[in-house]
C-alpha cells in the first residue's frame, strides 16, 4: 500500500511539474506596434498604435502558448494629425466600422526554450487571415520592481494589406506592410 502511495504521488508530483503553464498579461507601457509602409516607392511611412491590450498563456516544458492580442484601431498615430485621421477613415482602417483589430496566435514554434516564432490568426477590417509573427529575440526575467516573471521580446512580419481589402493607393503606395512588435507581458 505504501509504495502504491508513493508511486501516485510521483505520478501527481511529475504531471504537476510538467503542466507549467502561466497566463502573463500585456504590458501596455512595454508593448507597442509599429507599422512601416513605403509611400511611392520613395520614403517610409511610419507609425503606431497607441492602446492595446491581451493576454499570452505560456508552457515552456509543453512549449506551448496562445497570444491574444486587441489593438485599438482608432489609437493610430503617425504624429501627423491630417495623416492620422486619413488612416482611420474608410480608406485605410475604417474606425467607425472596424474599432479594434485582434491577433490570435496558437502555434508556438520554440528553439530550446525561446520562442522563434507564433503562428495565428489577423482579424482586421472584419477578415480574418494567417499571420505568423517571427521572433528576433525573446527570453524572460524577474522583474525587480515587480517581483514577478516577465516574458517578452521583439516580433515581426510583413502583410499583404489588400488581403483585408485595403486597396486604397494601389500600386502607388505599395501592397506590404512590415509590422513590428515589441512585447513584454507579466506572470499573474
Amino acid at each position: 500500500m505504501k509504495h502504491t502511495l508513493l508511486l501516485a504521488s510521483l505520478f501527481a508530483a511529475a504531471g504537476a511539474a510538467q503542466a507549467q503553464s502561466a497566463t502573463y498579461a500585456i504590458d501596455p507601457t512595454h508593448t507597442q506596434v509599429f507599422f512601416e509602409a513605403k509611400h511611392f516607392g520613395v520614403s517610409t511611412n511610419r507609425g503606431r498604435w497607441v492602446q492595446k491590450e491581451g493576454t499570452v498563456t505560456l508552457d515552456k516544458a509543453a512549449k506551448t502558448g496562445k497570444v491574444d492580442l486587441t489593438i485599438d484601431m482608432a489609437s493610430v498615430s503617425t504624429g501627423i494629425g491630417p495623416f492620422d485621421g486619413h488612416l482611420k477613415s474608410k480608406d485605410f482602417f475604417a474606425v467607425e466600422q472596424h474599432p479594434t483589430a485582434k491577433f490570435v496566435g496558437e502555434q508556438f514554434t520554440f528553439n530550446g526554450d525561446k520562442v522563434v516564432s507564433v503562428a495565428g490568426t489577423l482579424t482586421m477590417l472584419g477578415k480574418a487571415n494567417p499571420v505568423t509573427l517571427t521572433a528576433s529575440s525573446f527570453g524572460c526575467y524577474e522583474n525587480p520592481r515587480l517581483k514577478r516573471e516577465v516574458c517578452g521580446g521583439d516580433f515581426e512580419t510583413t502583410i499583404q494589406r489588400s488581403q483585408w481589402g485595403m486597396t486604397y493607393g494601389l500600386p502607388g503606395i505599395p501592397d506590404s506592410v512590415r509590422l513590428l512588435i515589441q512585447v513584454e507581458a507579466i506572470k499573474q
